[in-house]
C-alpha cells in the first residue's frame, strides 16, 4: 500500500479509501453483514487505512457494520469518514444541515460507529434551506467539543465552495478540508473551477465513483449488464455515457490494459494514483477480487504519453452529481 497526506489535515491515509455504501441491506445490490466484514478485513489486511461512509447509507447499518470491525482493530491507525444530509426516516429534522440536524445525525453516527470521535465528518451535498454560517459553526462546535477532528465537503459548485471557505476563514471557523466529488476519466468537469479552488486552499481531494460505476471497467456495449449498472442508468442517468468522446475513452482503456496485461478497472485507478488532482479515490466495491486488484493498481505505470492518450479524446459533459 502507498500513503498520502489528505489535504491540510496532516492525516496520512491509503491511497485507496474503502467506500461503504455497499454495506447493509439497503438494495439488492448490497454485501450482507458476513460479506462487509470480510471486506473490510481484507482492505485492513492489504494496508487500507481509510474508510468513508455515511448515515444514509442502508439507513445507518453501514455505519454499525463498519464501525463493529474496527472495533476488533488499534482504532488509532484508522482513519474514519462518515457524512450527514440526507433524509434520515420521515422527521424533517432529520436531514439537512441545520445544527438541530447535525448535532443529532452526528451523535447517531458516533454510537453507530462506536467511537468518541470521527476523524472527518462531511456535508453530503450543499442545504439550500440553511445558511452556510449556520452550518460551519455546528460544525465548529463538534470540532471543538472533540466529537470532531476535521470537517469536509462533497458535490456542490465551486462558487458555493470557496463562499464556505471564505465564510470560515472570516469567522475563525474550522474550515473544509476535503472535497468529495465525481470524478474519474469520463467525467473531468471539476478540472475547470472546483479543483483550483482545492488547490488553493489545500483541499485533499477524494473522488466517489473513480470508475463510473462501472462505466470505465468493461466495454461500453457491455455498461448495464450488472445490477448496479442498470440501476445508476435507469433511476439516475448518466451523462459520461453519452456521445462519442466517452466511447472512445473507453475503448482507450480496452486497449492500453490489453498492451499492459491488466483490467479496464486497474488502468482507470492508475489514472487517479497519477492524476494530480486525487489524494485518495473512494472506491465502492462488492467484491474481494475488485479491491485486490485495484490494489495491484498501484504498481502500474501509466507514462505521460498513456496518460496524454487516455485524456485526449475527452469533451465536456452536464455536470452531474450535485443533487
Amino acid at each position: 500500500m502507498e500513503y498520502t497526506t489528505l489535504g491540510s489535515t496532516g492525516i496520512e491515509v491509503s491511497k485507496i479509501c474503502l467506500g461503504c455504501m455497499s454495506f447493509g441491506s439497503g438494495d439488492e445490490w448490497m454485501l450482507d453483514r458476513d460479506e462487509s466484514e470480510a471486506l473490510i478485513e481484507r482492505a485492513i489486511d492489504l494496508g487500507i487505512n481509510f474508510f468513508d461512509t455515511a448515515n444514509v447509507y442502508s439507513t445507518g447499518e453501514s455505519e454499525e457494520i463498519l464501525g463493529d470491525v474496527l472495533a476488533e482493530y488499534d482504532r488509532d491507525e484508522q482513519v474514519v469518514a462518515t457524512k450527514v444530509f440526507g433524509e434520515m426516516g420521515e422527521d424533517p429534522n432529520r436531514q439537512g444541515l441545520s445544527r438541530k440536524a447535525i448535532e443529532q445525525e452526528l451523535s447517531a453516527s458516533l454510537d453507530r460507529l462506536g467511537m468518541e470521535t470521527v476523524d472527518l465528518y462531511q456535508i453530503h451535498r450543499w442545504d439550500d434551506d440553511t445558511p452556510i454560517e449556520t452550518t460551519l459553526r455546528a460544525l465548529d462546535d463538534a470540532v471543538r467539543r472533540g466529537q470532531v477532528r476535521h470537517i469536509g465537503a462533497s458535490s456542490m459548485w465551486a462558487h458555493q465552495f470557496q463562499r464556505a471557505l471564505h465564510v470560515s476563514e472570516r469567522e475563525g471557523l474550522a474550515r473544509f478540508e476535503t472535497m468529495q466529488d465525481l470524478y474519474h476519466l469520463t467525467y473531468r468537469e471539476e478540472e475547470r473551477e472546483m479543483y483550483p479552488v482545492c488547490e488553493q486552499w489545500d483541499v485533499g481531494v477524494i473522488p466517489w465513483s473513480p470508475l463510473g460505476a462501472g462505466y470505465l471497467t468493461r466495454p461500453h456495449e457491455e455498461f448495464t449488464r450488472t445490477t448496479r449498472g442498470e440501476h445508476e442508468k435507469e433511476n439516475i442517468g448518466l451523462p459520461y455515457d453519452e456521445g462519442a468522446a466517452s466511447k472512445e475513452i473507453n475503448e482507450r482503456v480496452q486497449e492500453l490494459a490489453d498492451e499492459k496485461g491488466v483490467t479496464m478497472a486497474q488502468i482507470a485507478m492508475a489514472w487517479h494514483f497519477e492524476n494530480e488532482y486525487t489524494d485518495a479515490p473512494i472506491l465502492g466495491t462488492s467484491s474481494i477480487e475488485h479491491l485486490e486488484e485495484a490494489v495491484e493498481a498501484l504498481e502500474i505505470d501509466l507514462s505521460d504519453s498513456d496518460m496524454e492518450y487516455l485524456e485526449e479524446p475527452y469533451e465536456p459533459v452536464a455536470v452531474y452529481g450535485h443533487e
